[in-house]
């Protein structure tokens, strides 16, 4: 299956880059899927009909489906919510207040995940286009299978043998105090499940044959400044780019006096995103008379943007993560565009590497070529961070 992922800061118009690419996914004869995993939907109303949690028939070859939540939720969590909520009713909420809170932050992004699971599973599509939500709650869909991982063998399988060899022991004692019970086996089994999807999943989303993420911008400073460190975000995440399209560019036919500044602007914009994302391939889309709201205007944006095209190719094979030996040294290539290297911190704990950029941080785990080594150095060049080791 070949999965692309739109994502971009609120507001650029990623939804209708979706529609607009599934809408020709489905003229190329591929069987489609257009889902939004963005909490405030809005793939409906680019295609001006209605749609639910599932695939609903759009156009022949195409479906497109809204993600619920709290569908998700109780079909893959139910166990779990129920216990909390058992919980937080012996804490004083009512039965309302309870269920509501039972849904945990964060929980719609893990249920993306999910959703994105047993779709490629299924095999029931041949293309799966995920409108997801804006750029930083998108990165954090992208980072759960690595930082999922990473709590899951430290912490949680550890508590979950313990727990089940005290509950016995406890249980009689705990339920009077505390009014609930401790969690059962189907509780305690619910999260590392999920984990274990998610880690599977891991592997469809950093093969860059299947799987690409295509980064949608207007050509504004701000814009380009958060787009283009996602770029650099989801190379840490061994995740690949294969194309950017720039959005709403005002047409040459627009003469107005009002428009002249916004123009001059977005031709300094436009260089800088041909600059900044080179070697990407980088399509254009104008600024439309009207909205990108029903098939006949996504059909007018899909002709500009893919013409006789099929979007489902790979537009450009993006390597985040090399290997080098050379002079008897080996060092890690970490292709990270834009990021300074003094923002850059690194930490080697056993054979985990610990890359933090900001607020997003990654362990990789080491091959035993590197796990025995030391990092003795790094610098930044030609967008690559080389990690040497000895």
């Amino acid at each position: 299956m070949r999965v692309i992922l739109m994502t971009g800061k609120g507001g650029v118009g990623k939804t209708s880059v979706a529609a607009a690419t599934g809408l020709r996914c489905a003229e190329c004869g591929h069987k489609t899927l257009v889902l939004s995993t963005d909490p405030a939907h809005s793939l409906a109303d680019s295609f001006d009909m209605e749609l639910g949690h599932e695939p609903k028939q759009v156009r022949p070859n195409l479906w497109g489906a809204e993600l619920d939540a709290l569908m998700e939720l109780e079909g893959n969590w139910g166990a779990v919510k129920r216990y909390i909520t058992q919980v937080l009713q012996a804490r004083g909420l009512d039965g309302v207040q309870a269920e509501e809170l039972a849904i945990l932050p964060g929980m719609d992004e893990i249920f993306g995940l999910v959703r994105m699971k047993r779709h490629y599973d299924e095999s029931d599509f041949d293309v799966l286009i995920i409108d997801s939500a804006p750029t930083g709650t998108a990165l954090r869909l992208l980072s759960l299978p690595e930082v999922g991982g990473w709590y899951m063998r430290r912490f949680y399988k550890p508590f979950q043998g313990v727990s089940a060899a005290l509950r016995p022991l406890v249980e009689p004692l705990f339920k009077p105090i505390a009014g609930f019970s401790l969690p059962d086996n189907e509780v305690m089994d619910a999260p590392f499940e999920f984990y274990e999807q998610i880690e599977a999943l891991e592997k469809v989303l950093t093969d860059n044959t299947q799987t690409s993420v295509r980064l949608v911008m207007n050509p504004e400073k701000m814009v380009i400044k958060e787009s283009l460190r996602a770029h650099a975000y989801l190379s840490l995440y061994n995740v690949a780019t294969d194309m950017v399209v720039a959005n709403r560019v005002i047409p040459d036919v627009v003469n107005d006096p009002f428009f002249e500044r916004w123009k001059a602007n977005q031709e300094v914009y436009k260089k800088e995103i041909y600059d900044n994302f080179h070697p990407l391939p980088i399509k254009e889309a104008p600024l439309f008379s009207e909205e990108m709201c029903g098939l006949a205007a996504l059909d007018r944006l899909k002709e500009i943007l893919y013409g006789d095209e099929d979007p489902s190719q790979v537009y450009y094979k993006e390597n985040t993560i090399k290997i080098v030996q050379e002079d008897g040294q080996y060092s890690l290539d970490l292709y990270l565009p834009g990021i300074p290297k003094e923002q850059i911190q690194l930490n080697k704990t056993g054979d985990e590497l610990n890359v933090r950029i900001g607020n997003h941080r990654r362990n990789l785990v080491l091959p035993q070529a590197l796990a025995a080594l030391n990092p003795t150095g790094a610098k930044m060049e030609e967008d690559y961070l080389k990690i040497k080791f000895s």
